[in-house]
């Protein structure tokens, strides 16, 4: 599943802001908007949004 659809599929889940969501897991405000706009991501970068998506699912979507 690529990326994007994950991050959307998370943010609807939670509610959560794109602003905040680029912010706390990859220190990028514009990251989900970029990404939507077709940047590409690498490995690295890809792990910690996944590793961030996974901790707060965890956590019960807690911040």
């Amino acid at each position: 599943m690529s990326l994007l659809i994950e991050i959307d599929r998370f943010l609807r889940k939670t509610d959560m802001t794109p602003t905040r969501f680029g912010r706390e897991a990859v220190n990028d405000p514009r990251f989900v908007f970029d990404i939507r706009r077709g940047r590409e991501c690498g490995a690295k970068v890809r792990a910690r949004v996944l590793a961030y998506i996974a901790a707060h699912t965890r956590s019960g979507g807690r911040a």
